[in-house]
């Protein structure tokens, strides 16, 4: 669950980044690119830590979130995690959907506005379905980066499935490399399901 949500917000984050960093205003342009430079380079324990620690002490809590749905819980904890890994991830999601429009040939964008399309309008209508395109397989690898990352979820108490393994390797002793091999397993599934869809629409798009 926290890959997903945080996956979904990681995708629409960093598209508002990229289009800022190639973007018209220079202000967003640089404040993104800094943004984007500042946030990769810092290790993704420290941004944990930095949600988890000191924006409580500057007013920055997440108590109101108290979502219960059948078996799933959605608390302070799992918002902090959204929160680290989707600012985090999405610095990476920009970067990739950047080398995408890159690739894009820049004669698109100049027919685009030579018939009277916005900067918005280029960038939705003709750039960034290119861009998505081209961007496949690194996305594909920032999604793969974002399932692992998952796990350093675990030292801040929110229940990804590096934190139900120790509760189940606790309860069950005896049982402790079958666990531990049945969450890697788990772990392997979800990547490969990922890799599968990735070069699945990236040959679908090929020959479109």
């Amino acid at each position: 669950m926290l890959f997903l949500v945080s996956g979904v917000l990681s995708l629409v984050l960093g598209t508002i980044l990229v289009a800022c960093r190639v973007g018209p205003v220079a202000v967003l342009r640089v404040a993104g690119g800094w943004y984007v430079t500042i946030v990769r380079s810092t290790p993704l324990v420290v941004v944990f830590a930095l949600f988890q620690f000191a924006a409580p002490m500057l007013g920055i809590r997440f108590g109101w979130v108290q979502i219960h749905i059948g078996t799933v819980d959605f608390t302070s904890f799992f918002a902090v995690a959204v929160v680290a890994l989707t600012l985090y991830t999405s610095t990476f999601v920009c970067e990739a959907l950047r080398s995408g429009i890159n690739s894009v040939p820049l004669g698109q964008a100049e027919a685009a506005r030579a018939i009277g399309l916005t900067f918005g309008g280029t960038m939705s209508q003709v750039i960034l379905p290119q861009a998505f395109r081209a961007s496949v397989p690194p996305l594909a690898s920032v999604l793969i980066a974002l399932i692992k990352n998952t796990s350093v979820a675990y030292i801040f108490g929110v229940g990804e499935a590096v934190a139900q393994m120790r509760i189940m390797t606790n309860n069950y002793a005896s049982e402790r490399v079958p666990i531990f091999l049945t969450f890697a397993a788990g772990y392997i599934v979800i990547v490969f399901v990922v890799s599968f869809f990735a070069n699945h629409l990236e040959k679908h798009w090929r020959t479109a």
